[in-house]
């Protein structure tokens, strides 16, 4: 298992470097000012950062029940990053909504656009993070 500090770490990263991309790409693909995509980025960073730490802190529990904490190959990468995308939809489409005063249907469009780079980057920056900071073994025995 993680210790607290490093899943505070791990989220930490993750929703910086994100949060980077989201605001400078999102401002320029939707015509919305930097300002409104940036702050809306904020929102859903703290949203999946209080997410981030509960999903895979769950999502280790189970993995340590029913893995025992086995190397993480593609498909569980899969399975990870999609349940987790899956609850950040659903929340992001009336929260799109509200923020941006756009409809649904276009809250839905902009939150598939959206969802479908951080399925990539959560994929991409869990299994880089476990390979940069990978659970030592001695407390995976002790488990």
């Amino acid at each position: 298992m993680r210790t607290v500090k490093d899943r505070l770490r791990h989220t930490l990263m993750f929703e910086g470097i994100a949060l980077g991309v989201v605001a400078t790409g999102g401002a320029w693909l939707t015509g919305h000012s930097m300002a409104e995509i940036g702050s809306l980025g904020v929102l859903f960073s703290l949203l999946a950062m209080a997410w981030n730490f509960v999903y895979n802190w769950l999502f280790d529990l189970w993995d340590r029940r029913y893995r025992g904490m086995a190397p993480r190959g593609p498909g569980i990468r899969v399975v990870h990053a999609v349940l987790f995308e899956a609850f950040l939809i659903v929340v992001g489409i009336f929260l799109t909504a509200w923020w941006l005063s756009i409809s649904y249907w276009d809250a839905f469009l902009l939150d598939l656009g959206f969802s479908a780079f951080f399925l990539v980057y959560a994929y991409v920056f869990n299994w880089t993070y476990d390979v940069v900071f990978p659970v030592p073994r001695d407390e995976v025995q002790a488990s």
